[in-house]
C-alpha cells in the first residue's frame, strides 16, 4: 500500500483545504493508487515528463525522489531528460538535470 500523501495538508491545508484535500486524497490518494491500470513506476515516468515539459521546476524534486522510489533508475532518468530536450527545449533540460542530479547523487 503506498504511504499516504499529507502534503497538500501540511502546506497548504489552512489556506486552500479544499485544494490540499484535493490533492492528498484524490490525486495522491485515489489516482495514483490505480496500479492496475498503470504501474506507480509508468506514473512517475509521465509525472516527471510533464512537469519538465511544462518548466513546473518546483514540484520536480518531489516527483524525482518518487520516480527513484518507484523503481527509475539514475540511466532511465538521464534518457528520459535527454530525449525531452529534443521536444521540451535545452534550457529546460539543463534544469531538470541540474534538479535529478541533487536526486540521485547517492
Amino acid at each position: 500500500m503506498p504511504e499516504k500523501q499529507t502534503a497538500g495538508r501540511d502546506l497548504l491545508g489552512e489556506f486552500a483545504p479544499k485544494f490540499a484535500e484535493l490533492n492528498d486524497d484524490v490525486l495522491f490518494g485515489e489516482v495514483w493508487s490505480r496500479e492496475n491500470e498503470l504501474s506507480p513506476r509508468d506514473r512517475s515516468v509521465i509525472t516527471v515528463s510533464a512537469l519538465i515539459a511544462g518548466g513546473n521546476f518546483e514540484q520536480l524534486p518531489a516527483h524525482l525522489q518518487r520516480a527513484k522510489a518507484n523503481g527509475v533508475t539514475q540511466e532511465e532518468i538521464a534518457e528520459m531528460i535527454t530525449h525531452l530536450a529534443f521536444y521540451t527545449g535545452w534550457p529546460k533540460a539543463w534544469s531538470a538535470f541540474n534538479r535529478a542530479k541533487e536526486i540521485y547523487k547517492d
